[in-house]
């Protein structure tokens, strides 16, 4: 692995200019390293990081894609990671009008990384820099400690999904000056609107109240201010306790609470233990926005490669050969996801919608189809509109927003469903639907969504860790409970329990020797009807001993 020469590295200066002078937010300094197919096999499983912490695991992968390298070759065309300064990878073969392609498709990836809000926190981060650090770490510990090191990645990873990234993003969403203020948020929020009512007047006057003490009296002006408060209304103090009381038993952070609370972890010849559970999570916060916007991120750059590749003079002679390396990368499949196809179109989709003025209430309040096919106000404004879009938002509210019946007829797009012809033994699809409610659900469906598991503190109690799986319509995989739950009781230290919920299938019919043509016709037809019905049920693994019961 070397960085380009300087050559390479003046076309992709060339690009910055031109991205920049295009709107794309782009950061002066980047890193470009040219890597071997055996070089991006090792990183891939590291997510392209380079310092990232040594992991039997990664060495497994790296074996896995070697294998699948060997029947199936393949060249990646580039990768870049989300780092300060950004640092992508090329392959050591591409010719340079390739390289002009790859160029805007990264510089588009780095802006996108520097300007959604759902990558704030790793806005003011080095994080290569923290993950050697971390690297080291890890390796003093090994040096130390041994095998265990790995069994304590082993039971964090198990459980590193479940890190309250949107809680860390609501922190952020906070002035600095009010983070940690839970007084002042109930008070504003819950006490004055949902309980007193106040008119809208009287709020402003409050909060300005508040402005001008804090101003007055500087660091004490918060309680200066809750002092008046509590002669006003002198019920807000027991209130607001109650209601502390109430939300003290939501833990959504996992990892974190056993750092904080594990008995096991408290001891002063475990606490090691906590510094490699710090270093999984933060590593899973990190890189949390990116499974978050998979479609967003890569749709971007593949709309603005295409955009920007266009209009570059150094193309000329290569229109062929692009147009058939962009077709690999960006054509739409009939049957699953390319996001970087569906996200360049939707892109695209909406720069026009917002030209023709069509999310304004004057085009939705349009009942008459031909009305609506011709209308067009040339608002001028779809280039601003869509870097909006791709600042606020992630693959969620994208597609839910923007996959619309419009949409989907004009790229022809459908749900399929597929059937096994056993007579010639070959799988057949079908059109299941080409409405847009179906194709938005099935894309919904795909997205990144891990489970809602909280801590319910005041269910904790002896000893016990009580976890509370919120249900959303998608059970827990099974097989993987109890390897999970025997990490987190390693860590914890003690008993631990699981409520959530399951489908649970009406018995098959009892086997009856005496009358088997009756037996047989009722189990076809209870295979084809039997009911499934949801079921509560709590797990408990202690001493490594995994047993379930009902919820009554």
């Amino acid at each position: 692995m070397e960085l380009i020469n300087q050559h390479t590295k003046a076309i992709m200066e060339g690009c910055k200019e031109r991205a920049r002078d295009a709107g794309l937010n782009v950061q002066t300094e980047t890193l470009e390293y040219i890597v071997t197919n055996k070089d991006l096999l090792e990183l891939g499983p590291k997510n392209m990081i380079p310092t990232l912490y040594d992991y039997w695991v990664h060495d497994v992968e790296v074996l896995k894609e070697r294998g699948k390298y060997g029947i199936y070759p393949h060249n990646p065309y580039e990768t870049v990671i989300n780092t300060r300064p950004a640092i992508s990878f090329y392959n050591d073969n591409n010719p340079d009008w390739l390289n002009v392609m790859i160029f805007y498709h990264v510089l588009a990836h780095i802006d996108f990384f520097h300007n959604n809000l759902y990558y704030r926190h790793t806005w003011d981060e080095d994080f290569a820099g923290q993950a050697l650090s971390d690297k080291r770490t890890m390796a003093m510990l090994r040096s130390e400690k041994g095998r265990w090191v790995d069994y304590v990645i082993e039971f964090s990873r198990g459980i590193d999904n479940l890190v309250d990234y949107y809680g860390l993003m609501s922190e952020m969403d906070r002035p600095e000056q009010l983070n940690g203020s839970k007084r002042l948020d109930y008070y504003f929020d819950v006490f004055l609107q949902q309980i007193k009512g106040v008119t809208v007047g009287e709020y402003l006057k409050e909060l300005d109240r508040y402005n001008e003490t804090v101003e007055k009296y500087g660091p004490v002006g918060e309680s200066v201010f809750f002092a008046a408060v509590s002669r006003t209304y002198p019920e807000f103090e027991a209130m607001f306790e109650k209601q502390k009381d109430r939300t003290k038993g939501a833990s959504k952070d996992i990892l974190g609470f056993l750092e904080a609370h594990s008995p096991f972890l408290a001891k002063e010849e475990n606490r090691w233990m906590i510094t490699v559970m710090e270093m999984v999570r933060k590593t899973s916060l990190y890189f949390q926005p990116q499974l978050r916007t998979k479609i967003m991120n890569e749709g971007w750059a593949s709309y603005w490669h295409d955009k920007l590749f266009l209009l570059d003079d150094r193309m000329k002679g290569n229109e062929v050969t692009y147009a058939s390396v962009n077709a690999k990368v960006t054509a739409m499949p009939r049957v699953g996801l390319n996001p970087y196809a569906l996200g360049m179109r939707l892109f695209s989709f909406i720069e026009e919608m917002a030209d023709k003025g069509r999310f304004s209430f004057d085009f939705r309040r349009l009942k008459d189809v031909n009305e609506r096919e011709r209308f067009n106000k040339r608002t001028g404004t779809g280039m601003d509109f869509i870097f909006s879009v791709r600042e606020n938002m992630n693959d969620f509210t994208f597609i839910n927003t923007f996959v619309d019946q419009a949409f989907v007829d004009r790229h022809k797009l459908f749900v399929s469903e597929r059937r096994a012809n056993r007579e010639r033994g070959v799988w057949e699809y079908s059109v299941k639907s080409r409405k847009a409610e179906s194709y938005r659900q099935m894309l919904l469906d795909s997205l990144y969504h891990p489970p809602c598991i909280v801590v319910d503190e005041e269910k904790s109690k002896d000893g016990c860790l009580y976890l509370d799986h919120r249900f959303e319509g998608k059970p827990l995989v099974q097989e993987f409970i109890a390897g999970t739950m025997m990490g987190i009781e390693y860590l914890w230290g003690g008993r631990v329990k699981l409520e959530t919920t399951e489908w649970v299938a009406e018995p098959e019919p009892a086997y009856d020797p005496l009358n088997l043509f009756s037996y047989m016709l009722r189990k076809s037809t209870a295979q084809v009807k039997r009911k499934k019905y949801l079921e509560r049920a709590v797990y408990t693994m202690e001493k490594r001993q995994l047993t379930r019961s009902i919820v009554t």
